[in-house]
C-alpha cells in the first residue's frame, strides 16, 4: 500500500468532509493509483482542478503516486494565474459554449441573455449531456459532482452558488466571461440568434401599450418571440453591467 499526504486549497475544500478541510492529511492509495483517481476518490471532481503539485513540482492527472509523495491540489484562482504551470483542462479557444443540466435552467437563461450559446433541456440524461458537451466542445455545467467525475468529461464546471444571478456572477469570475459577452444577441427561450425587427412587424405581435412606450424590438425566427426594452430588460441590463464593473 502507498501512503501520500494531500492538501486541497480554496474552494476545493467544499467537497471534503469537515475534518480534512484546510489542512494536510495522510491517505492510503492503491498501487499504481493516479492523481486523478485519488483526487476523485477523496470527493473532488477532476474538472475543478487547475493545478496539481507533487513534492513541489507540477504534474498531470495521470501521474502515478509514489509512497511518501506530498500532493497539493489547487482550483483556478481569480487572483493567481496558474495556467503557465499546468493547465489540466484548457477550454477551447473563443467564447465558451455551454450545456446545463436539468437543475440549472435559470442560469441557462441568464447565460443566453449575456450572449453565450447554452443548451438546456429538462430531459437531458447524463450520458447524452456528456456526449453532447464533448462532441461540440461545450463546458458541462452541473451541481452534480458525481457527473463531473466521469472519465469521459473533458470540460466541466461545478456550479457552487444556488441562485441563478449568483451562479452567473460565479461563472463570470471563474471563466472570465466579460470579454466574450454579447448581451441580448440570443433568445433566452430557445438559444437562437435575435434580430432587430421593424415597428410594422411588431405591431401585429405585441400589445398596443408596448408599442406606445417602445420603438426598438428584437425577434427570434425560431420560436417567434418578440423582446423589447421593458423593466425586465432593464433589470437584466443592470445585472450584466454590475458583472462588467466587477471585472
Amino acid at each position: 500500500m502507498t501512503t501520500a499526504t494531500f492538501r486541497f486549497y480554496a474552494r476545493l475544500n467544499t467537497f471534503l468532509p469537515a475534518e480534512r478541510r484546510g489542512q494536510a492529511f495522510s491517505w492510503s492509495c492503491a498501487q499504481a493509483a493516479t492523481t486523478k483517481h485519488m483526487i476523485e476518490a477523496l470527493g473532488v471532481p477532476h474538472t475543478e482542478v487547475a493545478l496539481v503539485l507533487v513534492n513541489g513540482s507540477p504534474v498531470g492527472l495521470e501521474w502515478l503516486i509514489k509512497d511518501g509523495d506530498r500532493i497539493a491540489v489547487y482550483p483556478k484562482f481569480e487572483q493567481l494565474d496558474v495556467s503557465t504551470l499546468a493547465d489540466l483542462q484548457p477550454l477551447p479557444p473563443g467564447p465558451p459554449r455551454f450545456v446545463a443540466d436539468a437543475h440549472l435552467g435559470g442560469l441557462a437563461r441568464l447565460l443566453r441573455m449575456a450572449g453565450f450559446d447554452t443548451l438546456f433541456d429538462n430531459h437531458y440524461e447524463d450520458a447524452a449531456m456528456t456526449e453532447l458537451a464533448n462532441r461540440e466542445c461545450r463546458v458541462l455545467l452541473t451541481r452534480d459532482r458525481a457527473l463531473l467525475m466521469h472519465r469521459v468529461v473533458t470540460h466541466g464546471c461545478y456550479v457552487y452558488s444556488l441562485k441563478p444571478a449568483d451562479q452567473l456572477r460565479e461563472l463570470y469570475e471563474r471563466l472570465e466571461l466579460a470579454a466574450h459577452a454579447r448581451p441580448f444577441s440570443l433568445c433566452m427561450t430557445c438559444n437562437a440568434p435575435l434580430r432587430q425587427i421593424g415597428e410594422q412587424v411588431a405591431r401585429a405581435r405585441v400589445p398596443p401599450r408596448v408599442l406606445e412606450r417602445h420603438e426598438r424590438f428584437m425577434g427570434c425566427d425560431r420560436c417567434g418571440r418578440i423582446f423589447w426594452e421593458g423593466s425586465h430588460w432593464q433589470d437584466m441590463r443592470a445585472l450584466l453591467d454590475s458583472l462588467t464593473l466587477e471585472e
